[in-house]
C-alpha cells in the first residue's frame, strides 16, 4: 500500500470491514498483554501449588534415584518405566501447564479476537514476496516493534535487576541454610522475580494495547469512494433496483390485465379512471377489485374490457373513490359498500333483462359523498 493510498484512507472503517477482517482472522493483537497474561497466571498457580509441586518432585527424585531390581535382565520393561516416571512428574505440573494454557485465552479474549477462522489458514503466496518482506523490516512496524524491544528491555532488566539487588542479603545467606529451607527461600525469591516481571510487562501492557488497537483500526480506514461503494453494495445499485420496480410494476400490470376479462363490472371517470370490480356471492365477503389504472392504463383496461364483453358503468365520484381507496386484489371498504351495491345490481339486472319483460332498467348514478356514502341521483333515487 503506497502512501498516497494511506493518505486518501481518512473515513473511519464500517462494520461490515470490521466484520470481514475479523472473519479473515485479522483482529487487533497485543503481544505484551499475551506475555503478560500467560506468565502471570503461571506465577499465581506457582505461587499457590508450589509447596506441593516442591513436595512431589522431591518424592519423584527418590522414587527416580531407588534401584529397581525388576530392570535387571529384562530390558523390554525399560520403555513403560520411563513412561510411568514421566507420568508421574508431569502430574504435579499440570495445574502450573492448565493456567499458562488460561492465560493463552485470556489475551485474545481481552482484545476481542478469541475465534477460530478458516481464512487464517490458508496459503497466501504474497507473503513469500521478497519485498513485502524488505518494507515489513524497513517499514513503520519495524521500528515500532525495535522501540518496543527496547523499552520491553529496559524496563523489565531494571525492575528484574533491582528486586535481585534488594534479595542479594538472602541469596548470600542460602547456603548456611538447611536444603529445605533454602529451597523455600530460593523459590520465594525466584517468585518474587517472577512478580516483579509481570508488573513491569503489565505496564508495558497498558501502553501496547490502546496502540494495537489504533494501528489496526487505522490499517482498516477506508476512502470515501469505498464507503461509497459498500454502501451501494449494500443499499443495492440504485440502477438495478430501479429496473427491478419497473419489472415488478410490469409483473402486477400484466396480472391486473389477466384479470379484467373476470370481472364483473368497470367504473370509469369515463375517460381518466377506471376500476374492474369482480363479485362471487358465497365466495367473498364484498367486492373486490381486480384492476385500476388512470389516463392510459385506464383505456387499456377500458379496451380489454369492451373486447371480453365486460360491462362499463360511468360513475366519476365512485371511480375516483375505489381508485384512492382500494387496492388491487383487496376487497372495497365497508363506506363504499353500498355505492358499488347499486352498480352491481343495475349489472346483474341488465344481464337478466329481456325485452318481453318490460322497459330496460335504467342506471341509478351513484355520488360519493365526502364521507364515503352515496348520494343517490335518478329515477330510483
Amino acid at each position: 500500500m503506497s502512501e498516497t493510498d494511506n493518505e486518501d484512507r481518512t473515513e473511519a472503517p464500517s462494520e461490515k470491514r470490521l466484520r470481514e477482517a475479523r472473519e479473515r482472522g485479522d483482529s487487533p493483537r497485543s503481544r505484551e498483554l499475551a506475555n503478560v497474561a500467560v506468565l502471570g497466571c503461571a506465577t499465581l498457580a506457582l505461587k499457590v501449588t508450589g509447596p506441593h509441586i516442591g513436595g512431589a518432585s522431591r518424592d519423584w527424585m527418590r522414587n527416580a534415584l531407588q534401584f529397581e531390581p525388576g530392570l535387571i535382565g529384562q530390558p523390554d520393561r525399560l520403555p513403560a518405566y520411563a513412561a510411568k516416571q514421566l507420568l508421574s512428574l508431569m502430574l504435579p505440573v499440570t495445574p502450573l501447564l492448565a493456567a499458562a494454557l488460561v492465560g493463552c485465552l485470556l489475551a485474545p479474549a481481552a482484545m476481542g479476537s478469541l475465534r477460530f477462522s478458516g481464512q487464517a489458514l490458508k496459503t497466501d503466496l504474497t507473503r513469500l514476496s521478497p519485498m513485502a518482506g524488505i518494507k515489513r523490516m524497513y517499514g513503520k512496524e519495524s521500528l515500532v516493534e525495535f522501540a518496543r524491544s527496547v523499552l520491553r528491555l529496559l524496563l523489565i532488566g531494571g525492575i528484574a535487576a533491582l528486586v535481585i539487588k534488594g534479595s542479594l542479603p538472602r541469596l548470600m545467606d542460602l547456603p548456611s541454610q538447611s536444603l529445605e529451607g533454602a529451597v523455600s527461600n530460593g523459590v520465594d525469591m525466584v517468585l518474587g522475580v517472577f512478580l516483579a516481571v509481570v508488573v513491569s510487562m503489565g505496564l508495558l501492557a497498558a501502553l501496547d494495547v490502546p496502540y494495537q488497537r489504533f494501528a489496526w483500526g487505522a490499517r482498516l480506514k477506508m476512502t470515501k469512494q469505498e464507503l461509497r461503494d459498500e454502501a451501494k453494495e449494500s443499499d443495492g445499485n440504485p440502477e438495478v433496483k430501479a429496473r427491478m420496480r419497473h419489472a415488478a410494476r410490469e409483473m402486477a400490470n400484466r396480472r391486473m390485465m389477466d384479470a379484467v376479462p373476470t370481472a364483473d363490472v368497470i367504473v370509469t371517470n369515463p375517460t381518466h379512471y377506471a376500476v374492474a370490480l369482480k363479485y362471487e356471492a358465497g365466495a367473498m365477503r364484498a367486492p373486490k377489485v381486480v384492476a385500476k389504472g388512470v389516463d392510459e392504463m385506464a383505456l387499456r383496461i377500458r379496451e380489454l374490457g369492451s373486447q371480453n364483453k365486460v360491462a362499463l358503468v360511468e360513475a366519476p365520484p365512485l371511480a375516483r373513490a375505489l381508485y384512492r381507496q382500494c387496492k388491487v386484489d383487496e376487497e372495497i371498504p365497508v363506506k363504499l359498500y353500498a355505492a358499488v351495491a347499486q352498480v352491481l345490481t343495475y349489472i346483474f339486472q341488465l344481464k337478466k333483462w329481456h325485452p318481453s319483460r318490460g322497459p330496460m332498467p335504467q342506471l341509478v348514478q351513484v355520488d360519493v359523498g365526502a364521507d364515503g356514502a352515496p348520494d343517490l341521483v335518478g329515477d330510483n333515487a
